[in-house]
């Protein structure tokens, strides 16, 4: 048992399993109950039976004993020894039956006491089983005591007789115990068989009747593996009309989930029409800039060429302006590659040499950035990818743009590459400052910037990463970062990589 935030406890058990135990533990109460009325019922009618036989018993006793010279105790006439030549005298009272217990009790002290045997001799008591007659009660109602041995218990009447007597008549009740016995045994088994039965049928009905609601699961689960977080999503997923009667409690499930389904698709819908809205207006806005970005940065640059003297200041101006225009122009270019890519423009596709690439790219970056310290490790074949080479450099360029721009002078940037099970791993590793942990789940998204210690320091767009995660994406790769103090690796998979045979030296 588990408790939900607000402290309700909360079962673990599935719903099958709860409607079983609320069908079945009734049933085994019901179960136990009837089995105890209907044992408890049989065993006071038996003993109703009993005492019945009993006061036939106690009369047949009385009226032997009111004849003259009842004293004497009845013979056994066996010679076995089992007998007791003391017992009462109204044991041989004619009806007396196999079992029949009397014994005269006189001042508290048993002075004769036998039972009837099988062959009607009379079998004489311990004086343990007389120590229980000494003690009944002598209101003349019939009680059970258990006198042990193997006589068991006894249905026993104690009645005063004449000149201080007690006269003790009983019977065994060993018929009613073993009836008793059987009807238990016999409610035992029954009852288990039909136990297990109407466990079986209740699996049965309950596994039918919530076969809709696991139907109504699948369609909820398949809906959750739709990839719902971007592009154009269609939820044709619906739960079937049969598992949407409203007249049922699953068919109300069935069409709650249902409208709701239609909620999200429109709000997906909407979603989707408005991003598209956005990614035409940024790829419209980009292109149109282009122009007049490209014109601002040509009359800016024509008058810093005119070999007529111009103020410094004026100068100074127009070399701003086409600095910041060729910024603007960068982050144009950024902006319209980005939307191209969302709207899933193909890239091209052509085998590259990734070493080379690698080589290339970070011969530039040495020149671009002196102050750093740039390492090579590459195998010794050349490795080979699909891919479009042009935004494949692009990708590394700004990977190690950015760690130029974000970590100082001296720092040494390492640039791996690997093929591993068909894919080209390729790392960049740099012993900068580290990312913050703040900013490390959102390092790929667009226009974001670290704090002052992964500052831009060379006009950066915060649209690097960015467009290295859509490049990446777009070749069917995978793009992740890991961050620390003095360590910060860049990792790039690319799919279908591998390694170019090296012919061998002369």
């Amino acid at each position: 048992m588990t408790r939900r935030p607000d402290g309700v406890p909360r079962s673990r058990r599935s719903l099958r399993t709860r409607l079983l135990v609320a069908f079945v533990v009734p049933l085994v109460a019901v179960l136990g109950l009837v089995g105890v009325v209907s044992v408890t019922a049989l065993r006071a009618q038996l003993v109703s039976q009993v005492d019945t036989r009993l006061d036939a018993a106690i009369g047949r006793s009385e009226s032997y004993s009111s004849q003259p010279g009842y004293d004497p105790p009845h013979d056994t006439g066996d010679g076995d020894g089992n007998g007791s030549p003391g017992g009462p005298g109204f044991l041989g009272a004619r009806g007396q039956g196999e079992g029949t217990l009397g014994a005269t009790v006189v001042d508290g002290i048993c002075t004769t006491s036998g039972v009837l045997g099988s062959r009607g001799q009379t079998l004489q008591l311990s004086s343990a089983q007389q120590g229980v007659l000494v003690d009944l009660p002598t209101d003349a109602e019939p009680v059970t005591r258990d006198l042990g041995g193997d006589l068991g218990d006894y249905r026993l009447i104690a009645s005063p007789a004449r000149d201080g007597e007690v006269l003790v008549t009983g019977l065994p009740l060993n018929s009613t115990a073993d009836a008793v016995r059987r009807l238990v045994t016999v409610e035992l088994i029954v009852g288990l068989l039909a136990l297990v039965a109407a466990a079986l049928a209740a699996v049965l009905v309950i596994r039918r009747a919530l076969r809709p609601l696991d139907r109504v699961a699948a369609t909820a689960t398949r809906v959750s593996e739709l990839p719902l977080a971007s592009g154009e999503v269609r939820l044709v997923e619906r739960v079937l009309p049969g598992d949407t009667d409203p007249g049922t409690e699953v068919g109300q499930v069935g069409t709650a989930l249902n409208r709701m389904l239609d909620h999200v698709e429109g709000s997906l819908a909407a979603r989707q029409e408005s991003e598209t809205q956005v990614r035409q207006f940024v790829a419209d806005a980009s292109h149109e800039l282009r122009t007049p970005l490209a014109s601002i940065r040509g009359y800016a640059e024509l008058v810093r060429r005119q070999h007529a003297a111009v103020p410094a200041d004026v100068g100074h101006a127009m070399r701003r302006v086409e600095s910041e225009a060729l910024r603007m122009s960068e982050l144009v270019e950024e902006l319209l590659l980005l939307a191209r890519l969302d709207a899933g423009r193909e890239l091209a596709q052509e085998e590259v040499d990734l070493t080379a690439l690698v080589v290339d790219t970070v011969s530039d970056a040495h020149v671009a950035g002196p102050g750093h310290t740039w390492q090579l490790d590459l195998p010794d074949a050349p490795v080979l990818a699909p891919g479009d080479p042009g935004r494949l450099h692009q990708v590394l360029a700004n990977l190690l743009a950015n760690v130029r721009s974000h970590t100082p002078d001296g720092t040494t940037a390492t640039t791996r590459l690997r093929v591993q099970g068909g894919w080209a791993v390729l790392q960049v590793i740099d012993g900068g400052p580290g990312i913050p942990a703040a900013l490390r789940p959102h390092v790929f998204e667009r226009f974001a910037r670290g704090d002052a210690s992964r500052s831009r320091s060379a006009g950066s767009t915060g649209l690097g990463l960015a467009i290295v995660h859509a490049v990446v994406s777009a070749h069917g790769g995978q793009v992740e970062v890991a961050s620390e103090p003095g360590r910060t690796v860049f990792t790039i998979r690319l799919p279908h990589a591998t390694e170019a045979a090296v012919a061998a030296a002369d």
